[in-house]
């Protein structure tokens, strides 16, 4: 069976304005200090094609405009909203009292196992992702409302961020 790839005027893409109103996921990202803008550009093209709320960029994270970012992006960091913070803690914090579900995405002694968490209907979450060496900071972990861990099995025991971002996603669509 032959099977045709189909062409960009085919995929059905939206514009920037477009997604812009779209209705919200419920979901947004926060990047606790991760170093490499190829990593953040890779996290807005990931959110962009799961439809995140928003992109929190924290403490050491390169920000748009930046070539490096836009080299992962392509763009995609003109179509999901991005904010700016110098401090991880405060920030989640102000998302716990709006009512957000903060999330730490790394490896502690209580973290829920990726597939055996159930997001609720019509909750907001907001997934922290961590720094390429150090992963989410310890005081961030304390100050989350859990904790989730993608199961692993080789040696190695970490995946690149970016590549987190992509797997937790595609997980909390699919659910």
């Amino acid at each position: 069976m032959r099977d045709r790839k189909l062409l960009n005027i085919e995929l059905g893409r939206v514009s920037s304005e477009q997604y812009k109103a779209l209705p919200e996921s419920g979901i947004s990202l926060i990047l606790d200090n991760i170093r490499s803008a190829h990593n953040v550009g890779s996290a807005f093209r990931t959110a962009d094609a799961f439809k995140a709320d928003k992109l929190w960029l924290c403490g050491i994270c390169a920000t748009p405009p930046s070539a490096e970012i836009h080299k992962s992006a392509l763009g995609a960091e003109d179509s999901v909203p991005w904010e700016h913070r110098a401090d991880t803690i405060q920030l989640v914090r102000e998302l716990q009292e709006q009512g957000w579900t903060v999330l730490s995405v790394e490896q502690t002694e209580h973290a829920t196992e990726l597939q055996d968490f159930e997001p609720q209907p019509g909750a907001r979450y907001a997934l922290v992702f961590g720094n390429e060496v150090d992963g989410v900071q310890q005081e961030v972990v304390d100050a989350s409302d859990g904790a989730l861990v993608i199961p692993q099995f080789g040696t190695k025991h970490s995946l690149n961020v970016s590549v987190s971002v992509g797997v937790v996603l595609w997980q909390f669509v699919r659910k």
